[in-house]
This record gives C-alpha cells, sequence and structure tokens, in this order.
C-alpha cells in the first residue's frame, strides 16, 4: 500500500528554494501540510506567500548547523503543530576546491549541514513516529556518495556517510517490524544555481524532475533512488574492476573527474 501525502504534516529542511521548493509545492498539491525550515528567512517567507493559496505553510528560520536551534525548532513545531508524518532532509551545501584548500570551517559546517544535521534532526521526530507506528523519512544524498571526485573530497564524504546512516536507519526500522519508511537519495548533479559552472557529458538533471523522482519514491516506498537510473551501474563497475580501470573509464572516458574543474557554485 503506497503512503499518501494527503492530511499528512511534511517538514522539509532547505525547503525555500531549488528541489526543496519544488517538493513543497508538490507536497501541497497532494493535500499536504507544509513545514518549511531555511536559514533564509527572506526566501521562506517569500515561498510561504507563493504557495499560500495551495494549503497550510508553517515556517521556521533554523541554521540547521546548530544543534540547538534544531532541538528548539522541533519543540516548536511539536507544540504548535503536532507530530510531523514525512521528514524530508534536504538542506545541503557543497564547497568545490582541492582538500588542502578547505579551511576548517568548510569542513565543519559541510559535515554539519550534509550530514550530522539530517541525524540530528531525525533524532528529533522518530520517536514521534516510532510511538505512533507510522511515519516517513526521506534522505537526499548524491551520487558523490557513491563515487569518488576531485574538488568533492569533504562532500562526497559527508554524502558517503549519508547513505550508509540512512540505509542502515532503513534496516534498524525493518529489523523491529516499524511502520516506518526510509527513502536515500543519490541524484547527479542538479541544475538548481548550487552547481553552477560543472560541465558533464552525463545530462544535468532538472529539479524537476528529481523533485518528482523524489516524491513519488515516498509515496511507493522505495529504499534507494538513484537518477540518472544508470547510476546503478557505478557499484557494479567498483566491484568488477581494478581500481585503476575504473578510474580511466570513469575519469578519462566518462570525464566525471573533471566535471568540477569550472565549479563556481551559487552565488
Amino acid at each position: 500500500m503506497n503512503i499518501t501525502f494527503k492530511n499528512k504534516r511534511v517538514l522539509i529542511t532547505g525547503g525555500a528554494s531549488g528541489i526543496g521548493k519544488i517538493m513543497g509545492s508538490m507536497a501541497l498539491e497532494r493535500g499536504a501540510e507544509l513545514v518549511i525550515w531555511d536559514v533564509n528567512t527572506q526566501a521562506m517567507q517569500a515561498t510561504a506567500q507563493e504557495f499560500a493559496s495551495l494549503g497550510k505553510i508553517s515556517v521556521y528560520t533554523v541554521d540547521v548547523t546548530s544543534y540547538e536551534q534544531i532541538t528548539l525548532a522541533a519543540k516548536r513545531v511539536k507544540q504548535e503543530l503536532g507530530p510531523v508524518d514525512i521528514l524530508i532532509n534536504n538542506a545541503g551545501i557543497v564547497v568545490g576546491k582541492y582538500f588542502q584548500d578547505h579551511t576548517r570551517a568548510d569542513i565543519d559546517r559541510t559535515m554539519q549541514i550534509n550530514t550530522l544535521a539530517l541525524m540530528y534532526i531525525t533524532q528529533q521526530f522518530l520517536p514521534d513516529m516510532l510511538e505512533r507506528n507510522t511515519g516517513s523519512i526521506c534522505n537526499i544524498a548524491s551520487s558523490a556518495g557513491l563515487i569518488s571526485n576531485p574538488r568533492m573530497s569533504v562532500y562526497a564524504a559527508s554524502k558517503w556517510a549519508v547513505i550508509g546512516w540512512s540505509d542502515s536507519l532503513r534496516l534498524e526500522m525493518e529489523q523491529q517490524h516499524k511502520n516506518i519508511h526510509v527513502t536515500t537519495i543519490a541524484p547527479y548533479y542538479i541544475n538548481t544555481g548550487m552547481f553552477d559552472g560543472v560541465r558533464s557529458i552525463v545530462p544535468i538533471l532538472k529539479p524537476e524532475n528529481v523533485a518528482r523522482s523524489v516524491i513519488r519514491g515516498i509515496e511507493k516506498k522505495r529504499v534507494f533512488i538513484s537518477m540518472p537510473w544508470n547510476l546503478h551501474f557505478v557499484r557494479f563497475g567498483q566491484a568488477v574492476m581494478s581500481v585503476r580501470l575504473f578510474d580511466w573509464f570513469v575519469g578519462g572516458v566518462m570525464g566525471i573527474y573533471k566535471t568540477m574543474d569550472h565549479f563556481t557554485g551559487r552565488k
């Protein structure tokens, strides 16, 4: 039986822009109540105004690098609105430079937003889901969590961690026979501005298509979604090829290892 968004409370982090914003509109169109967490108050309020005719929206300014802000915002959501039915951990950042050029702040912020925040936020809402024995958690990782890439060392580390944690959480819920579904998403580069400057022979994904796939994946209780579909072959290639052969094919033939050479990122 599929999950329905109708009359469900959906919380999306990073919901004021990019695929987070698009997923928010899709959730509202399906009859959900939307809760947006974002660090950009102005963009979040503009989004809430834009979507006002679609349904009930609540917004909370939250810097997810702060454990204190996460816990306080979660407490407010539960007190003011009630339990969250569907949690979409979407907020993320990328630095895009060689490892030696990262500052400590770059490393800390990347790991805090891309990895630790997902765990801390899920910790806040999972107990209610367990008590009611119902819920859905969707974690947005990246194809960088499947394949190493130059100028993405810390970003890749953060996303590898998300994939390992997210899928382990899924197994824990299944092992305990809980009706809580965990979906892990691993998309390629998405054309949202976050990866401006990236050059790739593999088509860069359209945000609308990614958002649609995520929402449908949650509805269908999908376990793992990689986009495009042929990214599933990455693990197979790593298993059957030597490291150097894999590097030659992915880095040389496909050009993946040079995709970040002209990265500028969102201004």
